[in-house]
């Protein structure tokens, strides 16, 4: 295990969404000293910086590349600490281990209001409960249950494949401030949701239970992590989200992973990603939709659906009004760098479950 570190001194202070804000800041140390970099500091972990200050960064999957959103991050402003929190309830701990763990209040806290409701509650009483691999497929399914119920409650439930810190998302900031879900329940080691949970299933029970919804919606963060390989991936944690919401007497249904544009077979039509998740994974029967979008590629996902679909149930859904539906998204339709017009069937499908998931609740 490594950690590439750098020193860097902040230029100017960019964008900023909750609880993120974007620096332009100029290495100082390293092969590329001089050069300038994209980073990102999360305030409530290592306090407000401000141009001129010097920077503590990890720039560790910047050096290689990789999909951080092309981030360095910052782990401490050195020479101007934050203050200590005020005293407070709260014991669960998160990013547990590592050096930037925090402690917060979980919902399911001893020391939580709601620990009374949650602490033998068992029952999901029916609530869909939406599971997708990827973050990117959120807004998606939102949009879906818009098109077939527009006054629903939709709770995003958070899982920790991808990104730890919820504020990393700008796609749940924007949906939040626009009304489109109600909050985000971060659980396991994620953190900075709106509600904090031990596990996915304290994370179902508080997205009903506490935040009252009608809809959940479950993915993990920003980010996947995948090897190339039949198991090797984050998502497939996805299968193991469908067996909570069954075991807690929910209504799973699963959001494919589908692509008509992604380079590599593995991934276009049904993602083996999917095929393992819900086919291997997920063995408590879910409900398994496709949209009727007419078209060769799109009677292949019906068909791959279909296979999946032994003890799971194969359902067909109208797409009529579900691209106007996605075109009506506050926040950017984005997968693995692609738009909707480049990858409409990765959001189509998405929405698809949405609204499916909405008519569970008539």
């Amino acid at each position: 295990m490594t950690i590439t570190w750098r020193s860097a001194t902040v230029d100017r202070v960019g964008a900023r969404w909750a609880g993120s804000v974007e620096l332009s800041a100029t290495l100082l140390d390293g092969p590329r000293a001089g050069e300038r970099v994209k980073a990102l500091a999360h305030p409530d972990l290592v306090g407000e910086p401000a141009a001129g200050d010097r920077v503590l960064l990890n720039v560790s999957a910047l050096a290689r590349g990789l999909g951080t959103g092309g981030y360095a991050l910052v782990v401490a402003l050195p020479d101007r600490l934050p203050p200590d929190p005020a005293p407070g309830p709260g014991h669960l701990v998160k990013a547990r281990y590592t050096p930037l763990q925090t402690m917060v209040l979980g919902v399911d806290d001893q020391e939580s209001p709601h620990h009374d409701l949650l602490a033998e509650a068992d029952d999901l009483a029916g609530t869909p409960v939406v599971v997708a691999d990827l973050h990117s497929a959120l807004p998606a399914v939102v949009a879906g249950v818009r098109a077939q119920a527009p006054g629903a409650r939709v709770t995003y439930v958070m899982t920790d494949g991808g990104a730890l810190p919820a504020a990393f998302s700008r796609a749940v900031a924007g949906l939040r401030e626009a009304g489109w879900i109600t909050g985000c329940v971060t659980t396991g080691q994620s953190f900075g949701g709106d509600l904090e949970a031990t596990t996915v299933h304290t994370g179902l029970l508080a997205a009903t239970l506490v935040a009252r919804a009608d809809v959940v919606v479950v993915a993990q963060g920003p980010g996947n992590l995948g090897t190339g390989s039949r198991w090797g991936f984050s998502g497939v944690a996805a299968g193991e989200a469908l067996n909570a919401a069954a075991v807690l007497g929910g209504r799973p249904v699963a959001a494919l992973r589908v692509s008509e544009a992604d380079a590599r077979a593995r991934h276009r039509g049904v993602s083996h990603h999917t095929l393992t998740a819900v086919g291997r994974v997920a063995l408590a029967p879910v409900d398994v939709p496709v949209p009727d979008a007419p078209g060769a590629f799109y009677d292949g996902v019906r068909e791959q659906a279909r296979s999946l679909c032994g003890r799971h149930r194969y359902v067909e859904v109208p797409a009529a009004g579900l691209d106007e539906a996605l075109a009506a998204s506050p926040v950017r339709l984005s997968t693995m760098g692609r738009g909707l017009e480049q990858d409409r069937a990765s959001f189509l499908v998405a929405a698809a479950a949405g609204r499916h998931a909405a008519t569970l609740l008539t």
